[in-house]
């Protein structure tokens, strides 16, 4: 699933190719993505004019001139794609194509898990899909008070408290445990035993990371792609996810005593750590 840095990635992507530019025509070629594209979506957006995009947490957002907002979710296989102009064999799992007067927009999900839909823009925070939205990593109020106060008395581990997107918004499991790793936290301590110290250190290396990450393009695992086709790099520099058995950038133990990199499920996703530099 794209996490903050690729949704960031694809969302100045897209920008470049599409801020001003008319919407002339809209296909929904397959309307059940996780939740129905709206039946008049292409009738509300057809000859309305892409003033901005922006990104709250894991979504992009498309703000119009008609006071409309796209929103879109890439779930697990979603992705955008450009052209010069509407394909004329479009892909199988093609589902949505926009024309514009500077090109294609084409949203294409295998899996149909992710989201487009349509909300009014002065109305865009009262929508469902930011309800509960947790704060952004940049956001001012971001401090160890805030966090400290989000995993006061919670005994779940601290990774699964960085995927809660109630408290910080945007981190997706890669993420997770490279933040961790810099910080020198163990992923499956209790979230209410990390101190204010390693708070700040968690808040450092979360903005740290995601600002490199957006920098290289975000981390092509196994779907991502950026709207050009270019895959991400940052994926070339992560210290500990999906390196089970490796030595971590930072250590030099004995392999044979400390087996490396670990690997552990937590909430039903993959952790990795080092045992040896990780309290």
């Amino acid at each position: 699933m794209p996490e903050l840095p690729e949704v960031e990635t694809i969302k100045n992507t897209v920008a470049q190719y599409a801020k001003g530019a008319l919407i002339t025509d809209v296909q929904v070629r397959q309307p059940r993505l996780r939740e129905l594209i709206p039946a008049d979506f292409a009738e509300r957006i057809r000859g309305a004019r892409i003033v901005d995009l922006r990104r709250i947490a894991k979504y992009m957002l498309m703000d119009l001139d008609n006071g409309l907002t796209i929103i879109w979710h890439f779930g697990m296989s979603g992705k955008i794609k450009t052209a010069t102009s509407v394909p004329a064999n479009p892909d199988k799992h093609d589902h949505l194509i926009m024309a514009t007067d500077k090109g294609a927009i084409i949203y294409n999900d295998t899996r149909r898990f992710g989201l487009v839909t349509l909300t009014e823009s002065a109305k865009l925070l009262q929508h469902h899909c930011f309800a509960h939205i947790g704060l952004d990593p940049w956001d001012e109020r971001l401090t160890a008070d805030y966090v400290a106060q989000k995993f006061k008395n919670k005994k779940c581990a601290v990774k699964l408290s960085l995927l809660n997107q109630e408290i910080i918004c945007g981190i997706g499991n890669i993420y997770a445990s490279e933040i961790l790793y810099r910080a020198r936290i163990r992923p499956d301590r209790a979230s209410e035993s990390i101190t204010a110290a390693e708070i700040n250190e968690i808040i450092k290396y979360t903005r740290m990371i995601l600002e490199e990450a957006i920098k290289a393009g975000g981390s092509t695992i196994h779907d991502y792609r950026r709207p050009d086709g270019d895959t991400g790099h940052f994926q070339q520099h992560h210290c500990v996810y999906d390196k089970t058995g490796q030595r971590c950038p930072d250590c030099r133990c004995n392999l044979e005593k400390t087996k490396g990199i670990r690997k552990i499920i937590q909430g039903g996703r993959s952790t990795f750590y080092c045992p040896v530099l990780q309290k």
